[in-house]
Order: C-alpha cells, then structure tokens, then sequence
C-alpha cells in the first residue's frame, strides 16, 4: 500500500497549486498582459515570457462518466491533461502551445461543448441542483437552464452584448442560484397544504419550526393528533418547510410559477453590487422546455442589446432608461407584484465598498 503523503482537508478552500497548470503555478502573480483574441479564448503572457492560453467551452452541470471521460480525452491530447470546471459549469482547458488551440476548439466543437461565454457574452447559466439531487425544488433548474441555453446558444458563442451578461435560475425562493443579471426563481404562491394524519409520523416537529425563516409554523393537535399549523399571514411560501416534513405539501402545478429578476450584480468593479428586481411573474412552470420563461428571457436580453452602450451592465443600462423605459422598451406588463416597498432594509443594503466624497 502506498504512503499517504498528506491527509485531506475537508474544510475550507482548499489549496489550488496541485492542481494548477505547471505554467500557471510558475508565474503565480506575476502575469504582466491579458488579452482576449476570441469568443472563449484568454490570453496571458507572464513577465518571464511564459504564455497560456485559456478555452471555455460550455457543458451540463449533471454529466454520465461517458461525457467526462470524452473531457478528460480532450484534455489529454490538446492540453496536457490540465482542465478546470467554473463555478458555471463550464469547463477550461489550458494551453501552452499556440498551434494547439484551433485543434481544441475544433475538438470542442464536434463533441457539441460550444466554446464562449467570455467577455461581453451571455455566460453559462449558475443553477440549482433541480430535481436530481436537492430536496427542496419546485421545478428543475437544470433542465431550464438547459432548455434556454439551446435558445442562447448564439449569443454563448458571439460577444455582441453591451457588457457581460450573467444569469442564474432556482428551484425555489431561498434562491441557491444567486444574484444575475437576469434571475429565473420559482415561486410558490400559496402556503403549503398539510397532510394531519402523516406530520406525527414522518417530522420532527421541532425540526420544522426551527427551519421556518419567518416563524410562520407553530405545534397543534388536530383531530388528537400532533400536527403543525401555519401562520398564512406570516408565510412567505418559500418552501423551507417541505424537506424536513413532505407531509407539508408547497409544490402546486397551479400555483407554483416562475418569475424574473433583473439588474443584480456582485461585482464592484465600475459600480456597486446591486440586487435584482422583479420583472414579471406568474409564468407557468412549463417543463420540459419552458417556452414562456424563455420568451421573456430573449425579449430581455434583445432589449438590452440593443439599447445598451459599450460596457454597461444590465443594471447601469436600467439606471439610465428608469424602469418605465424599462417596461416599455421590454413590452411587459407592470403589476401591483412589481412595487418595491420595503424599507427595513435601506441602511444595510445601500452599501458599497466604494469611496464618495
């Protein structure tokens, strides 16, 4: 049996220079010029002359062994066996050697991984696990992201948009998937329908009490039996409810729908992270390819297109047209659902790490 030569941290981030391209570990901080030559190709050059270069292709977050592997043979002839996956799910390959990028990318493309996503292109779709994994889900991120991403194919592999665009779907309101510039979140409407006669058999009551984030459920007896009951006034039907207790059923083909959120961002680079705002709402959750969410996705992002100038992000692009252009521009109704009208947050939420005088 061999030596372990070190244990495994589970905790934390763990260290990245095993793992890195042999050229990347060698000029770790001292890269002097980037550039970006095409559609999911990077470019580097270190101060000692070293160069590399990066290709993004696109690929499913859930993947059999056979596609791996297909990866994993790609690797090994053009890049050296060297790949990275982001947290987008897309896939890198790193190149030292200028002659084999072409071969990857050709490569690439025969196997149906598309290469893009960098710059001022629509990105990978950040999702949720969807049905396959979470406990949790209203629909299948998943199978969403993959169902528009075949209608956004075109704009994955050109940079025709006025800045980057992100986008990111949940299977449920506690919104796994995150701030984008355009969110896709399904949302259920009503309080969740409890089962009586099971919650005494299959929850631990304390447990759900303790998972609501509003403290919308409380312990009852009904017919004689302990049970839970829920505070409908209180509930914001985000579901949380539902894994640690199936008997509390929130998911509804009637009433759980989908929404679309626009205008969040992380970064801070040329203004302040923002959060995201409702756009429309009530769209069916329509599986298995979603017609009607992508319908409006489209008409987003070719809005957006073009009307938005060079470097704007989605939210820079709203700032300056105000959200009455915005519904104009876009055709979408605007509803009573798309006032914002909370203010406990104003003090903590209008924050910046940037500097104004």
């Amino acid at each position: 049996m061999a030596e372990r030569t070190h244990e495994t941290i589970e905790s934390g981030t763990p260290d990245p220079m095993p793992y890195m391209h042999p050229v990347m570990a060698k000029n770790y901080g001292k890269w002097t010029f980037h550039s970006h030559p095409r559609p999911g190709v990077l470019y580097h050059r270190a101060a000692s002359g070293d160069e590399i270069w990066t290709v993004k292709a696109g690929t499913q977050r859930q993947m059999d062994h056979y596609t791996i592997r297909k990866l994993a043979d790609i690797a090994d002839q053009f890049a050296d066996g060297f790949v990275r996956f982001t947290t987008r799910s897309n896939i890198e390959y790193m190149v030292t050697d200028k002659t084999k990028v072409d071969g990857l990318i050709k490569a690439l493309t025969d196997n149906g991984f598309p290469v893009g996503g960098t710059a001022n292109s629509v990105s990978m779709i950040a999702h949720t696990q969807g049905w396959l994994h979470c406990d949790i889900p209203g629909t299948d991120a998943s199978g969403a992201v993959k169902a528009l991403m075949d209608e956004l194919y075109h704009e994955f592999v050109n940079c025709e948009m006025p800045n980057r665009v992100k986008l990111s779907t949940s299977c449920c309101e506690i919104n796994c998937g995150g701030q984008a510039d355009i969110a896709i979140v399904i949302q259920h409407t009503k309080p969740p329908k409890i089962n009586h006669d099971l919650v005494a058999n299959v929850c631990e009551r304390p447990s759900v009490v303790a998972r609501c984030p509003v403290a919308a459920i409380r312990p009852a007896l009904v017919n004689g039996k302990p049970s839970l009951e829920v505070d409908e006034k209180k509930c914001i039907c985000c579901g949380a409810c539902f894994p640690p207790c199936p008997p509390m059923q929130i998911n509804d083909p009637e009433h759980s729908k989908f929404a679309i959120w626009v205008g969040g961002k992380n970064s801070n680079a040329r203004s302040r992270p923002t959060f995201h705002k409702l756009v429309a709402s009530g769209l069916p959750n329509n599986a298995p390819r979603w017609p009607e969410v992508g319908a409006v996705v489209k008409k987003i992002l070719a809005t957006y297109k073009a009307d938005g100038r060079p470097w704007e992000r989605m939210n820079d692009w709203i700032d300056r047209i105000g959200w009455p252009a915005f519904f104009e521009k876009t055709g979408l109704p605007f509803t009573k659902y798309h006032v914002d009208n909370w203010r406990g947050g104003r003090n903590s939420l209008n924050a910046s790490a940037h500097i104004r005088f």
